[in-house]
């Protein structure tokens, strides 16, 4: 007999802000493993700077993650495959919402994969209400004006509408 192992995922991202899209893949891994990193990346290299800080989206993600017991949110500023081994993750999870979501993310498949073959990366589709919800959406409809509600937590949307509209 073999004693199981505890299986970790990581869910990497900007978070900036987390959107009720990003919660339900959260959810979803958090379903299938036995726990779920949320790796909220300090230095974003491909969306530029942040609105929010780094201590505002570990909140956010603490706040909106609290009824998932094995989910736990940590802010990371490495390569996120050397951060998954430091975790004692073999698994990164990613969401996808559509074809564009794909290239992006078979690109970076495909580096992490390079360097290391000890963590692969598990894809979820979007649910079919969030397939077209990203954080840069919201932040779009939010600086405008638009109605956020059921896009994101509500303390995101409060805190949206204070930053943008000040």
């Amino acid at each position: 007999m073999t004693a199981e192992r505890h299986r970790i995922a990581v869910c990497p991202g900007s978070y900036d802000p987390i959107t009720n899209g990003h919660l339900d893949v959260i959810a979803r891994a958090a379903a299938i493993f036995d726990e779920v990193v949320v790796a909220v990346v300090d230095l974003p290299v491909r969306k530029g700077g942040t609105l929010f800080s780094i201590e505002d989206r570990l909140g956010f993600i603490e706040h909106s993650s609290a009824h998932l017991p094995n989910v736990r949110v940590e802010p990371f500023s490495t390569l996120i495959v050397d951060f998954a081994r430091e975790q004692g993750a073999n698994t990164i999870v990613k969401g996808l919402r559509a074809i564009s979501d794909f290239e992006y993310e078979l690109e970076m498949n495909q580096l992490n994969r390079i360097q290391t073959e000890e963590v692969d990366t598990l894809y979820l589709m979007a649910s079919p209400q969030y397939s077209f919800l990203s954080s840069s959406g919201v932040k779009e409809l939010a600086t405008f004006g638009g109605n956020i509600g059921g896009l994101v937590p509500a303390e995101v949307a409060r805190r949206l509408q204070e930053e943008l509209w000040r």
